[in-house]
């Protein structure tokens, strides 16, 4: 059955909040593995995750430089950075709020505990990265796992799910970013024991390292990892995985409302450029570019789905 604009637009931006709530403790989760090893004493790999998260010029309004604590406390608890964990998941509670009829008991009950539980270890300064990492991915996994275990698929499903992998696929273009500025092609480590222990990292900041064995059963190749980040369609992380779980809720709205509109068709190109083009083209035709014209893209079809549904009006 067809919803509300407003309706739509709270379930899509509660989830993709929920979703940004982990990937920002993700981020962050990379630029400290990428910091461990990182050859310079420069603070690159953390200005990398102010870049890649898209707050940068947030960051800078307010700090003069790339102090790591300060990043760290913008990225988890700042209120003036909208996307911080903080800001992520009270907005994703208020949106759950907006549309509890909509949500199952259990759903809403996971949402506002975790909320809760999240003000609270946010609401002092950070003491152990580490645990405080583990713990908001934690909560943001038990609100998924309640939301997937007792959801009907119908299109407020559908709605929720779009969020998720969107913004899903935002993260893990940005999370490659995050490698691509700390370790630019002329670095002298390119290839070595170093950076393929980095291109690791990228795997745990994901929760992907097994998965990754699992499938290529072998050391960590930059080629490879990237391969299964983008194009491999079983990981749930990657690029090639969130593009089909969003054209199956676009074909399921389609049916539902009996209209296709330009997103439709926006998902779909993007699906078949990951399906047409090998790593090796990828890398080829340049990674930085690729991840970056993806973002913008990623982008343009939340706008398209935003109009299409009216989730303004």
């Amino acid at each position: 059955m067809p919803l509300l604009g407003r309706t739509a637009n709270g379930l899509f931006w509660m989830q993709r909040y929920i979703e940004r709530a982990e990937n920002m403790a993700r981020l962050l989760d990379a630029g400290l593995r990428l910091s461990l090893t990182n050859l310079s004493a420069e603070p690159d790999e953390w200005q990398s995750v102010l870049v890649s998260a898209g707050v940068e010029s947030g960051y800078l309004a307010k700090y003069p430089e790339y102090d790591p604590e300060h990043i760290i406390d913008y990225m988890l608890r700042d209120l003036d950075n909208p996307s911080s964990v903080l800001s992520s998941i009270g907005v994703a509670r208020t949106n759950g709020r907006m549309v509890r009829t909509a949500l199952t008991r259990e759903t809403w009950e996971a949402l506002n505990e975790s909320w809760m539980m999240l003000r609270q270890r946010l609401s002092r300064p950070v003491e152990d990265l580490p645990a405080l990492l583990d713990f908001v991915k934690a909560r943001t996994a038990l609100i998924r796992g309640t939301f997937y275990g007792t959801m009907l698929r119908n299109t407020i499903f559908d709605f929720c799910n779009l969020g998720t992998f969107i913004e899903r696929a935002d993260n893990t273009a940005r999370i490659l970013d995050v490698k691509y500025w700390v370790l630019l092609p002329e670095h002298s480590s390119i290839g070595s024991s170093l950076d393929n222990y980095q291109w690791g990292s990228i795997l745990r900041s994901v929760s992907a390292l097994r998965s990754y064995a699992w499938e290529y059963d072998a050391d960590f190749r930059a080629m490879d990892i990237i391969d299964f980040l983008l194009l491999n369609k079983r990981m749930p992380r990657s690029l090639a995985y969130s593009y089909r779980c969003i054209n199956d809720s676009l074909d399921f709205l389609a049916r539902a409302y009996g209209v296709e509109h330009d997103c439709h068709a926006t998902a779909r190109a993007i699906a078949a450029r990951l399906e047409d083009r090998s790593v090796m083209e990828i890398i080829d035709g340049g990674l930085h570019e690729f991840l970056e014209t993806l973002i913008v893209e990623n982008n343009r079809l939340s706008n398209e789905i935003a109009r299409s549904y009216s989730f303004y009006s």
